[in-house]
């Protein structure tokens, strides 16, 4: 590995803020809870010498479940001992007999270097190792219960070798930050209150150095120079990264972990991924990274049967093991698993940064009996299907990140009638910031793949959403997983021939971004990709030489302006008094009529949707408030590849009223085509 290490300190140098092996950041910076050498025996004579920077709080906060920094203690570390440069090692291995350090620097030699178990019983293993540096592939050689001879990754590791070889790589985590400006600032870009248009982003599939071949892989930096200025042009407020722990297998498209403290080496080393973060935020966009503290594979090299039996993951597999994913389930109950998750979380605002997690597959953590059958799951000491352990966690992880870094957002990817996700864990809630609506995505991919001239006797499933969308702070999402595995791309869910296809596509995206919510769109949905999703290559850019496609983009950045600058779209966008319904009462003609409202009545906007491939010239429509002046939306622009040919320069209004501020609108409908008044 000393290509990397090379590569480490020669981009440090270039910084003009190198920190070489022999002066390590983290040394400078220990937590106040470090021992120091005084306290530790050390003879200096053996290979390992007896050392530790763990306190006894430590411990016994690490065992309760309730230490949230282990990336600081745990793991390797280098640091400075009686003078001596080295790494020090922590790992838990808790049914362990001998942990032992082995790799390049030892020829892969199992038992040289042999860790101590500390006193207390606690199943930690830790040692300082003289001489070891920077960029070193190394394993865990440990002989646990029943006599089995692993060799583990270290689950605390902040860099691992590329798949497909296994080692964890000793590693310096500091980087110089540019994003004073953004993280002085973000709790505004943040809030609920804000416009939130997030961009959903694989980062190996969005583009390749070969689209062909799928081993090849932009580095962080090479995305860094591509990415950040098409998410800015597009006009997205926020970019969302599909897994970047690292990951054994590129198939599970980064949802089976087995790095939860390191950024994948797949595109380089983690101060690769801060630069790209870094550079997001300096361009004013927020930075989402999924987590998955749901399940986890069985690799060898990785968590499962860590010191030879069910170290991380529940042992009885009625609880441990995740049908739907064949992988583990952690668990909840250890404390020291708990300690692990929560820490991992934290890792990720802390040393990079980013402003929010979206926590994948909540709903199977919450429900013991999630996927399972009758008999293959066991209740819970009150005799229900919760499974309670979980749900401490995951009210424990909220109530440490928002009290941490209030200027974030932890986002639930929840499938159920669950109640109260997205509210704070005082009032019942698990404490989210903001839920998946995946109901609405359900309803609304129905009523826009059917046939326009039938979407009247669907007109309920397009409305049904607002009948429960208070309950939750609702994120709206057209995610990955709606454009695979036969689902079809979202141009080609649309009906009709190729133009009403793109019309109907402009007419959902115009309907999602004026509907109440944060707004969640996958790549290649902005221009209309053709084929489904394939992590093995790389978006249809070629498409954008087609008006048509190129065009669509351009809606979706006149969209994500509109929300910008429209306070009505967002102020008041998880309260019932931001949304009022107009018209719903024009089914056979499936036009429909809402108005979103801001703070002050001249804010307000009416949208109006013509679900049908009919013109409707000289439509009328009776609402109340302040008068509509202007269309600053028309989903048929020819600026969007729309036919141009109906809009409204001037909006006809006759007073109805006066006193109760009733009148009548008059205005033209294009066909497949949305249209926002102000």
């Amino acid at each position: 590995m000393e290509g990397n290490k090379e590569k480490h300190l020669q981009e440090n140098a270039e910084n003009e803020e190198t920190v070489a092996p022999e002066q390590s950041s983290l040394s400078d910076n220990l937590p106040a809870s470090a021992v120091y050498e005084e306290n530790n025996f050390i003879d200096t004579t053996q290979p390992v010498w007896n050392y530790s920077l763990l306190s006894d709080a430590d411990v016994s906060n690490y065992q309760a479940g309730t230490h949230y920094q282990l990336y600081k203690l745990f793991g390797s570390h280098s640091i400075q001992v009686n003078e001596v440069w080295g790494m020090y090692f922590c790992v838990w291995a808790p049914n362990a007999t001998s942990v032992s350090v082995k790799g390049n620097f030892n020829d892969w030699t199992n038992h040289q270097y042999e860790l101590f178990p500390r006193w207390d019983k606690s199943g930690i293993w830790e040692g300082f190792i003289p001489g070891i540096n920077l960029g070193e592939a190394y394993k865990y050689h440990i002989v646990g219960y029943a006599k089995r001879a692993l060799d583990k990754g270290d689950p605390f590791a902040n860099f691992w070798e590329k798949r497909p070889q296994t080692a964890s790589i000793t590693w310096d985590m500091y980087y110089k930050w540019n994003d004073a400006a953004w993280m002085k600032n973000r709790k505004k870009k943040n809030a609920l209150n804000a416009p939130w248009s997030v961009y959903e982003v694989h980062l190996a599939s969005w583009q390749r150095p070969d689209k062909h071949d799928e081993e090849t892989y932009n580095t962080y930096d090479e995305i860094r120079e591509r990415l950040v200025p098409y998410v800015k042009e597009t006009g997205f407020t926020h970019v969302e990264f599909m897994p970047l722990t690292e990951h054994p297998f590129d198939g599970s498209w980064g949802y089976q972990v087995t790095g939860y403290f390191a950024a994948t080496s797949r595109f380089g080393d983690p101060q690769g991924l801060m630069r790209l973060i870094d550079a997001f935020h300096q361009e004013g966009i927020g930075v989402i990274l999924d987590w998955v503290p749901s399940h986890f594979p069985y690799d060898a090299h990785g968590l499962f049967m860590f010191d030879g039996t069910h170290t991380y993951e529940y042992a009885d597999m009625r609880k441990g093991f995740h049908p739907d994913w064949n992988s583990y389930i952690f668990n909840y109950k250890r404390g020291e698993v708990k300690s692990f998750l929560i820490s991992s979380a934290r890792f990720w605002f802390d040393l990079f940064h980013i402003d929010g997690i979206r926590v994948d597959a909540v709903s199977s953590m919450l429900k013991l009996n999630y996927s399972r059958k009758e008999g293959e799951w066991e209740p819970n000491e009150m005799g229900g299907d919760g499974n309670l352990e979980a749900i401490a966690f995951i009210k424990d992880l909220n109530e440490t990140i928002f009290r941490d870094f209030p200027d974030v957002q932890t986002i639930a990817e929840e499938a159920t009638d669950w109640p109260g996700v997205s509210k704070p864990t005082w009032e019942g809630g698990l404490g989210f910031g903001m839920k998946w609506m995946m109901g609405w995505m359900h309803d609304t991919l129905n009523y826009f793949k059917t046939d326009p001239l039938l979407r009247q006797f669907e007109q309920d499933k397009f409305s049904f959403s607002m009948m429960y969308y208070y309950d939750e702070n609702f994120m709206l999402p057209l995610s990955h997983d709606e454009v695979v595995h036969g689902k079809s791309p979202m141009l080609y869910k649309m009906p009709g021939d190729e133009w009403q296809k793109f019309a109907n596509l402009r007419l959902l995206y115009t309907y999602m971004w004026t509907h109440p919510g944060a707004k969640l769109l996958f790549m290649g949905g902005e221009f209309g990709q053709t084929a489904e999703w394939n992590y093995k290559s790389e978006l249809q850019w070629d498409l954008l030489q087609f008006d048509g496609h190129r065009l669509l983009k351009e809606c979706i950045t006149s969209l994500n302006a509109l929300l910008k600058k429209e306070p009505a779209l967002y102020v008041k966008q998880f309260s019932m008094e931001g949304f009022e319904w107009v018209d719903l009462d024009h089914r056979q003609e499936s036009v429909v009529v809402y108005k979103r409202k801001g703070k002050k009545p001249a804010d307000d906007l009416l949208i109006i949707l013509n679900m049908t491939p009919v013109v409707r010239t000289d439509w009328e429509i009776e609402t109340s408030g302040k008068k509509y002046k202007a269309e600053i939306f028309n989903s048929d622009s020819r600026d969007f590849w729309g036919t141009g040919d109906v809009y409204n320069p001037e909006i006809r209004c006759q007073i109805l009223d006066k006193d109760q501020k009733k009148y009548k609108l008059t205005v033209n409908l294009p066909a497949l085509g949305g249209i926002v008044l102000k």
